[in-house]
């Protein structure tokens, strides 16, 4: 191996801590991903070929250049594992709490940096920022709070747990709508048009980009 061992799961990492301060999420590092994976596999099976000569019965104090390269191989093994789990908690808690502030992840482009959507395309592969496990993750991730939320109609889980300071506020349409019904009927949400609505009706729309709250500071 041309690098030090661990160091692919150690890239993986910054760019965890990296995702913590980004406002969107960055692409996903599939090839970073794969060769750590690829490491790990390699280490064990040399591993293994140490291994193979002793069956079962290796004393390491009667040979410690291979017991200190198996101890060298296990604890990268370890290390790229506890890397690669940790950057996929990053992103799966990112994620998760996207659906929660009601943001449409797949119809979205992601990529803060824009630099991993180029390579995706290079590859003749979507714009999406997620890999295609993260998609289904979503995915499958959405039904549940659906489910979940769907046992209080009346109540908005995700919504602030701030109290308002405004009951109405006025709000401008930045894309289309369609029709929504309001406490105080139905009002067709076209782009550029303005309202003054209740802020209850409209805090999901404001989430996910639709509106825009006018003399919010």
């Amino acid at each position: 191996m041309s690098q030090r061992f661990a160091e692919l799961g150690n890239k993986l990492i910054r760019d965890a801590k990296r995702t913590q301060n980004l406002p969107d999420l960055p692409s996903y590092q599939s090839e970073t991903v794969r060769a750590t994976v690829r490491e790990v596999r390699d280490l064990d099976r040399e591993l293994e070929h140490l291994k193979a000569p002793f069956a079962g019965s290796f004393d390491p104090s009667s040979e410690p250049a291979i017991a200190c390269a198996m101890l060298v191989n296990h604890l990268s093994m370890r290390r790229n594992k506890r890397c690669l789990l940790a950057y996929h908690r990053v992103r799966s808690d990112r994620l998760e709490e996207m659906c929660w502030k009601g943001v449409d992840i797949l119809n979205s482009e992601q990529g803060a940096d824009g630099r991993g959507r180029g390579e995706n395309e290079a590859q003749g592969g979507s714009k999406s920022s997620l890999s295609p496990e993260e998609e289904e993750y979503v995915r499958q991730y959405e039904d549940l709070l659906a489910a979940y939320k769907g046992q209080w109609t009346d109540i908005d889980l995700t919504g602030s747990l701030e109290p308002p300071k405004d009951l109405f506020i006025d709000v401008r349409v930045l894309k289309n709508a369609g029709e929504i019904q309001t406490e105080y009927g139905a009002i067709n949400l076209t782009k550029n048009s303005q309202f003054y609505v209740r802020q209850g009706d409209v805090d999901r729309l404001i989430q996910q980009g639709y509106l825009q709250r006018l003399g919010w500071t």
